[in-house]
């Protein structure tokens, strides 16, 4: 009988289930977008029990269109937006607040107190983060002091605190397993990132009682079982669990120190793998653990971009150049360039290398031949500029890089990524999958259930689709950044 592979993929804007077969070939996606929340500038909400009926939806859709009998669904792999975070009642998982996105600034102020206060180095050396409202730690404390009874009952332990990961899981083994996996603690800035453990430190700076925190477990690994899910059996073992870009990063086969991938989704994200020692960034990046496989621990350096897919997004939603998504490399095509004209996408700030809270969008040379073409393209153009700041940094750190391996929904777009080769002055290698953020959560589930043991097969089936090779004048792309960087600083 054969074994299949279910891995949920919990996004920013969206859930997807995809199924692997043994072989770890793709037979089916499913996505079901869900409701985003802006009850004021600058915040960024989601609804849990909204994200629960869209992974539901995309369970049910996914075994509808490969057909697979549910029973033979052998583990289920999870992978997740990161910093978002929320509290539920420990009994009945219903939320009692809706859950901080990541995105979202409310706690910029705090975090400004954080840093004046001098606790920023000591931040850092726990956690290999910088202090930012991106991160949960302030979220958290945010809810815990604005939610009527809300720090009493995770006091007592009614009230549990957690990442999207550890929500899903409340809710696939009905309250069983109140759990975490490395990377999504590491993303909290309540994680020490040395020992391993949540800290006890940080965790009394931020005011987070550590009787709400979930058991911090492994990447792959069995953390519970299904009960009482809607079209699936009871009892198939969950066993995979990483952060999205980290699970990208294991999807892309990046197992050797010094590989790299960037992955393309509502914000985006480069990772370089740098071996099982932590090493700091003098250049405004992450640290941040990259998986923690059996008894060895992988570690990371990251760049994180807040908006990339999301400036397609305003564009179709706020502004209503397109209809659809999958629209803008046309129009963005449509004209050979953006005619001078700039965007810098801060919409929740500029993360790295600047961290900068306090900066917002903001669309230069504009004049009276602009068209929406133009802006369109120069909101593409964004998105790669950004990444080349980020890879700028990246470089300062490690040394130059000879390849970055590409994924995400915007790497379908050719003309993006060949701008991005340009502007990096790098080659790109693009997949045959490019959801290989829920593929590796897929993988990390397989070795968790032992369906397969090692990195060995996932770098066997890793193929690529295309490379981007950078074609770009010089003076050209100087020409580009200098543009760049001058908007940047008017932002």
């Amino acid at each position: 009988m054969p074994n299949f592979i279910l891995c949920l993929d919990q996004g920013t804007t969206g859930s997807t289930a995809l199924v692997l077969d043994e072989s770890l070939a793709v037979l089916g996606k499913a996505n079901r977008e869900f409701q985003q929340h802006f009850p004021r500038p600058g915040w960024v909400e989601h609804h849990l029990d909204q994200i629960w009926a869209s992974m539901q939806q995309a369970i049910a859709d996914v075994l509808k269109h490969t057909r697979i009998d549910p029973k033979q669904i052998a583990c289920i792999g999870i992978t997740n937006q990161r910093e978002t975070i929320g509290f539920w009642e420990t009994k009945s998982g219903n939320a009692f607040a809706p859950a901080i996105v990541w995105q979202c600034r409310r706690t910029a102020d705090r975090c400004d107190a954080l840093k004046k206060a001098g606790h920023e180095a000591k931040i850092f050396e726990k956690t290999g983060l910088v202090v930012d409202a991106y991160f949960s730690g302030t979220k958290a404390e945010w809810l815990l002091d604005n939610v009527s009874g809300l720090r009493a009952k995770a006091e007592s332990g009614a009230a549990q605190l957690g990442t999207i990961d550890s929500f899903l899981i409340h809710r696939l083994t009905n309250g069983a397993a109140h759990v975490t996996d490395v990377t999504n603690a590491s993303r909290t800035m309540l994680f020490n990132i040395d020992t391993l453990a949540w800290d006890d430190e940080l965790c009394a700076l931020l005011h987070v009682p550590k009787a709400a925190l979930p058991r911090v477990v492994s990447s792959a690994e069995v953390v519970g079982k299904t009960a009482g899910v809607a079209g699936l059996p009871d009892g198939i073992p969950i066993s995979g669990i990483a952060g999205d870009q980290q699970s990208a990063l294991f999807g892309q086969a990046c197992f050797e120190p010094g590989m790299a991938k960037c992955t393309y989704g509502t914000g985006a994200f480069m990772l370089l793998n740098t071996g099982t020692k932590r090493k700091n960034s003098h250049a405004k990046l992450l640290t941040t653990v990259a998986w923690r496989v059996g008894d060895e621990t992988c570690y990371a350096l990251e760049g994180s971009v807040f908006i990339a897919g999301a400036v397609v997004q305003w564009l179709r939603d706020g502004l209503g150049f397109i209809e659809t998504s999958a629209q803008i490399e046309a129009l963005a095509g449509s004209v050979p360039d953006s005619g001078g004209v700039t965007v810098v996408p801060a919409f929740a700030g500029l993360g790295a290398p600047y961290w900068r809270a306090d900066a917002r969008g903001i669309i230069t040379g504009i004049t009276r031949g602009t068209t929406r073409a133009h802006i369109a393209r120069a909101a593409v153009e964004a998105i790669a500029l950004q990444n080349y700041d980020v890879l700028e940094a990246m470089q300062k750190d490690a040394g130059d890089l000879s390849l970055l391996r590409v994924d995400g929904g915007a790497a379908a777009n050719n003309a993006l990524l060949q701008y991005q080769a340009d502007v990096l002055n790098v080659p790109l290698s693009r997949p045959k999958v490019i959801e290989t953020t829920a593929f590796g959560a897929g993988c990390l589930a397989a070795i968790g259930s032992k369906l397969f043991a090692g990195t060995d097969k996932v770098k066997n089936v890793w193929k690529e689709d295309r490379r981007f090779e950078p074609k770009m004048a010089a003076a050209d792309r100087d020409g580009h950044i200098k543009r760049w960087r001058h908007a940047v600083e008017r932002a």
